[in-house]
Parts: structure tokens; sequence; C-alpha cells
């Protein structure tokens, strides 16, 4: 079902200090700031030759990366995204087999344009898992 790691996501406190950070330390191409009001969330992507890193900020106070960085305030690994051939049947086997989908069953428009689903992280082993179109 799944295929490739499409990106592991951290969660910072200050996106224009982690942005220079791994621009500075680590000579990393780093994209502009993206919004994503409906995830609550300011990211930016970090490209590798075989992945990306997503570094996300709280956009607003009810953002979940608030309530994240609250109970970790320097930051932290915030989930893992997965690609997928087709979402919905991906969806469909994992409800199928008891697992958890967050925020209902509907896929929402990720940052790549792209519809997502988020796994409970209690379904894994205590990592939340994005699933990826694509």
């Amino acid at each position: 079902m799944i295929g490739r790691l499409n990106h592991v996501a951290i969660a910072v406190p200050d996106l224009a200090a982690a942005s220079a950070l791994y621009r500075g330390a680590l000579g990393a191409d780093v994209s502009e700031p993206q919004e994503l009001p409906e995830h609550g969330v300011t990211v930016v992507f970090i490209t590798l030759p075989n992945t990306k890193i997503e570094l996300l900020e709280p956009l607003g106070e009810a953002s979940p990366i608030a309530a994240f960085l609250a109970k970790n305030s320097a930051g932290g690994m915030h989930h893992i995204c997965y690609e997928v051939d087709d979402l919905i049947v991906a969806r469909d086997q994992l409800l199928a087999s008891g697992l958890r989908v967050l925020g209902g069953d509907a896929p929402k428009i990720g940052a790549h344009g792209k519809p997502v689903l988020f796994l409970h992280p209690k379904d894994f082993n205590g990592v939340l898992v994005e699933l990826e179109q694509k």
C-alpha cells in the first residue's frame, strides 16, 4: 500500500530561525514559507536528493502545532508522510482493518496540492502518519 517516503515533518517554534539554520549550517535548499490555513500551519520544505523535510510553524493559536509545541517547546518530529497510489482505497482498507483516520474520513488538500489523510498515532506505534495521493 505505502510507497515512497514523501517527507518527515518537524514542528518548530520559529520557522524563520529554523529555515536559516538549515540553509546556513547545512547548506539546504529551503522553499519560501507557505501558509496552509486549513491545516493551521505555515510550512517550508527542504529538498533532499531522496525526500523532503517539512518544517511546520503554528498558524494561529488553534493550530495543532501550537498544542504540540506547548508540550515540546523546542520543537521536534511531528509526522512522517508516505505516498499511496490511491488514497481512497488506502483509507478504506485502513478503516476496514479498524484503524483510525483523524479529522473525519474526507481527504484535505495538503501542502503539495494533493489530497492527504492523517492516521492516528496510537495505531502506528506513537507516530502520526500522513498519507498523500501520489
